[in-house]
């Protein structure tokens, strides 16, 4: 596939789903499962009162839930239709704390360099995952934090169990572990729209972040909860969903098993000196 993977096609490829996506992922059994546990994470690292940096909010949903619990939320997303569906979220929501959005992809957020410094930042579900150089991207962030802000990022994982045992069921072995080459990865988002993704190990992000930021700790979302496109399975077996929902946290920070999740959740600190 020789077509160029720019913040414009990435943002196009995103619009065509913006619409459909809350009903798709964010409403879905396994989607909001995964999402409550990183929820669980931002509400431990980001207080009242803090202002925050989001980067690719999407339909803005991980935005007005933290602005329900006072923090004020600059979001930055670069499709346009997502930035629409967001801000009718916010607008319909009572939030006590606001919410900015801002029309920028990832590797724009250095134009915000006069409105910082910020309290933290986070990206949640892959969206990162478009990036290609992370360690820009961490200097960028660096620039824009106080010492000892949080950093939150919710990857899709390297070697994801579910995808593994779905490709080899079918006999598709290269499939199987894609993710582990250091090229992209293709990754179709819907019809004929395709967007670059690659897949850093949490090593290699670390070390893209170093030295601006040291790695508190990180763990596993969706070791025993599907993807989203395991769904109706999930729907069929809702007892079976609870039960591996409450599985999934403690073995999300289980060393080893921990790698083979959905995605991966890292907490930052930037570095105070």
């Amino acid at each position: 596939m020789a077509e160029s993977f720019t913040p414009s096609n990435i943002a196009a490829a995103l619009d065509a789903i913006a619409e459909t996506f809350d009903q798709s992922f964010t409403n879905s059994v396994a989607g909001g499962a995964q999402r409550r546990s990183v929820w669980r994470e931002l509400d431990r690292c980001f207080s009242p009162g803090q202002r925050i940096l989001e980067l690719e909010c999407g339909t803005g949903v991980d935005a007005t839930h933290l602005a329900t619990r006072g923090v004020e939320v600059w979001a930055c997303e670069q499709s346009s239709k997502m930035l629409e569906v967001a801000h009718r979220r916010v607008v319909s929501s009572r939030l006590p704390a606001p919410v900015s959005l801002f029309p920028l992809a990832p590797e724009q957020i250095s134009m915000l360099q006069d409105r910082g410094p910020f309290d933290g930042a986070f990206s949640d579900f892959g969206a990162l995952n478009c990036v290609e150089d992370m360690a820009a991207l961490g200097r960028s962030l660096a620039s824009l934090l106080k010492p000892g802000a949080k950093v939150v990022l919710c990857m899709a994982g390297t070697c994801v169990a579910w995808e593994v045992i779905l490709f080899l069921w079918h006999g598709r072995f290269r499939d199987a572990f894609r993710r582990l080459g250091r090229g992209p990865v293709h990754m179709r988002l819907t019809g004929d729209l395709y967007v670059a993704c690659w897949y850093p190990s949490v090593r290699a992000v670390r070390r893209a972040f170093c030295p601006h930021f040291g790695l508190l700790r990180w763990r596993g979302v969706g070791v025993t909860i599907p993807p989203t496109y395991w769904e109706k399975h999930a729907k069929r077996f809702p007892k079976v969903m609870t039960l591996l929902a409450k599985l999934d946290p403690w073995l999300g920070r289980t060393p080893l098993v921990r790698a083979l999740a959905d995605h991966l959740l890292l907490t930052f600190e930037k570095a105070v000196f």
